[in-house]
């Protein structure tokens, strides 16, 4: 077998496309390279990064595209690179064995195997040049070599040992966590809260992401307990976050995170997760205060992604670079004398006052990030101000688009377009929360089975991994309940079932393999329950499971109802002991302890008394309208006196039938 020459040209992932060029002899990863490391008798270099990572980008300049740098590579190993969104499995398993090695871990990841792929040796970026303790990244590679060659011995023993400590720690979350009742709800909001950084906004120091996840989960709390200091959290995170330069004062949308603890300044990179999540908080946050700043955040959230990110075909695409012609900021950073450019000098000023644009500059080169941090005085002037600026900064180089379409954050988008449309009264969100259900249902379920990723229309070879499930089943139930559909109802049904059989752990009820049992055989079999900068595939699939329980006929209703409950009393434990990592888990939670909450509107056609039901109902509710009969939650519940009508109900408990808004007020207020 010869593998002399790069493969990554037909890349179904434009991060594996830039590296096309390269003088690398880069492989996809696969049966073929894993074999001709075995028969080159060579260690593997795998190097994990994804398409809108800076220093992933600088790595590659520096060494990929160093023809001295490659000859070491192509001679002594067999070199693949993988994205790390078209592949979680590979990425977690190797993440996990690089925080073992070096103490944390980060991308580009540069990881060295043995054939049968077991990690020996694993890092992140290495520099051309020795520097802080780091070798040089061709010093690293003569070693690794040297060391190949000289300690086989040792190599085999340090890959066995890192293998058994990845299998070990893959073990199953511990039994015995609390039950999932008020007080541990209460106990882990008490435990977040008093992480807050009460100065600046949300957690932690720098650099500081947005924790949406945390924030809905939060704000659910709020809503079932009324404790004010959880909402005086929660607003103080999101009118932060919303003010700050992390959010695209003139484009709408958030950058990746802040560099800093202030939310000044962001790594640039815009990602489909981070902005669906973010809107699905910020359009609950508007419906429950009334904020006039989460209502702005919401519509500028929608308007990114339906300008920047949709694809031609209806879905979106996962990123934009942190990058533009390989500088951070070009697009997005200004000067005082640029605005003035742009605007005259009496408007220029006046931006430069309302944006924070300084002399001195909040980021590089004295330039400033734009930061909103009041209101401005005049409406109409920082409408005209803001369209202008914008027009200018659209004809500036952009960051470049990674265009592959992942199915769990289109999910993602799915069920934060409908439920902001449903609640805030724009159909046409919702409508374009099924464009993108349709496209991904005809292009990334393939002979039954749904796939992780696509570009331009075609998919990438491994199946789905379980949070792909979780999502997308979660937004076609968003959406079968905004619309009526009972399609989206069928399609996410069939997702769940495919997850039941194919990811859960048969061994122990309510575990969750992130991988499906028929999928490709690493050197473990990866399941995070934790929440990171997406749900879980543990956290999304039981949501889903939750949400579904209350949609379906009594007997899957049943099936689904026991699948969450267990899910749930699983994951107790990393609620009580860790419940940062467990925003997602907080949220679906607080769902379940309400009952689920159930808002089922029986009408003729459209009312008010339903559209009101959308704007009123807490997080997680599961709100339907429609005819009697037409769908499981409005069985045997017809109108009165001829009118709309709302039945209530918290789990099997029910309140009486209520036809007047005030009522239905008085109902979820309970």
């Amino acid at each position: 077998m010869s593998l002399e020459r790069n493969m990554l040209g037909d890349a179904t992932s434009p991060y594996l496309r830039q590296h096309a060029d390269n003088p690398v002899h880069w492989q996809q990863w696969g049966p073929d390279a894993l074999a001709w490391a075995r028969e080159r008798d060579v260690p593997i270099l795998l190097s994990i990064g994804y398409a809108a990572c800076h220093w992933c980008h600088v790595m590659a300049h520096e060494s990929f595209e160093d023809d001295a740098t490659a000859a070491v590579m192509n001679e002594h190993f067999v070199c693949i690179k993988v994205d790390r969104e078209e592949r979680p499995d590979l990425d977690a398993v190797y993440m996990n064995a690089t925080v073992a090695m070096a103490g944390q871990g980060g991308w580009p990841m540069t990881c060295f195997l043995t054939p049968d792929g077991a990690p020996f040796y694993c890092g992140t970026y290495y520099p051309t040049q020795p520097r802080g303790g780091m070798p040089s990244f061709t010093q690293l590679l003569h070693a690794i070599t040297d060391t190949w060659r000289s300690r086989r011995g040792d190599v085999d023993d340090a890959a066995a040992s890192v293998v058994a400590e990845l299998r070990r720690a893959a073990g199953a979350l511990p039994a015995g966590g609390p039950p999932v009742e008020v007080p541990l709800l209460s106990g882990a909001a008490a435990s977040v809260l008093r992480d807050e950084d009460r100065d600046r906004g949300g957690f932690g120091g720098a650099p500081k992401f947005p924790p949406s996840m945390l924030l809905e989960g939060l704000l659910r709390a709020y809503e079932r307990s009324c404790a004010e200091p959880v909402l005086r959290t929660v607003d103080r995170a999101a009118d932060a976050m919303a003010r700050g330069g992390i959010h695209d004062q003139l484009g709408g949308g958030f950058a990746r995170y802040a560099v800093d603890a202030g939310w000044v300044v962001p790594h640039f990179e815009k990602m489909l997760y981070d902005n669906a999540l973010l809107l699905r908080f910020y359009a609950h946050l508007a419906r429950r205060t009334g904020s006039d700043l989460a209502h702005r955040v919401t519509g500028g959230i929608v308007e990114f992604l339906l300008r920047d990110l949709r694809t031609d075909a209806g879905a979106f695409a996962s990123a934009l670079d942190a990058d533009t012609d390989g500088e951070e900021g070009l697009t997005y950073a200004w000067t005082p004398q640029q605005l003035r450019d742009v605007l005259d000098d009496d408007d220029g000023v006046w931006a430069a006052e309302t944006f924070t644009v300084t002399a001195d500059g909040t980021f590089e080169h004295g330039s400033s990030v734009l930061q909103l941090l009041a209101d401005p005085s005049d409406d109409t002037r920082f409408s005209d101000v803001r369209t202008r600026l914008f027009a200018a900064r659209q004809r500036r180089p952009q960051p470049a688009r990674d265009d592959k379409v992942v199915t769990a954050w289109n999910g993602l988008a799915i069920t934060a377009l409908a439920e902001a449309g449903a609640g805030l009264d724009r159909p046409d969100w919702v409508a374009a929360a099924a464009d993108c259900a349709r496209v991904l249902l005809a292009t990334h379920v393939v002979d039954g089975r749904l796939r992780r990723a696509s570009l331009a229309g075609v998919v990438g070879a491994p199946v789905g991994i379980l949070d792909d499930h979780g999502a997308l089943a979660t937004g076609l139930l968003t959406l079968h309940q905004v619309t009526g559909d009972v399609a989206w109802l069928d399609a996410a049904v069939r997702l769940l079932d495919t997850a039941i059989e194919r990811f859960a752990d048969p061994d122990r009820p309510g575990i969750w393999f992130d991988t499906a049992d028929d999928a490709e055989t690493l050197v473990t079999r990866p399941r995070d329950p934790l929440d990171g900068a997406t749900p879980s595939g543990a956290s999304s699939i039981t949501e889903a499971l939750l949400t579904a329980s209350s949609l379906v006929d009594v007997e899957r209703s049943a099936k689904y109802a026991a699948a969450a409950a267990e899910s749930l009393a699983c994951a107790s434990v990393v609620l009580q002991r860790a419940p940062r990592s467990a925003g997602h888990w907080l949220a679906v939670a607080e769902a379940s302890v309400r009952g689920p909450l159930q808002i089922a509107v029986s009408e003729d056609g459209p009312s008010e008394l339903a559209r009101q039901a959308r704007r009123l109902a807490p997080g997680g509710t599961i709100v339907v309208a429609g005819p009697t009969d037409s769908m499981p939650l409005l069985a045997d519940r017809p109108l009165v006196d001829g009118t709309a009508t709302a039945y209530v109900c918290r789990g099997t408990v029910c309140d009486r039938p209520v036809t007047d808004i005030e009522g239905l007020r008085e109902q979820l207020s309970r």
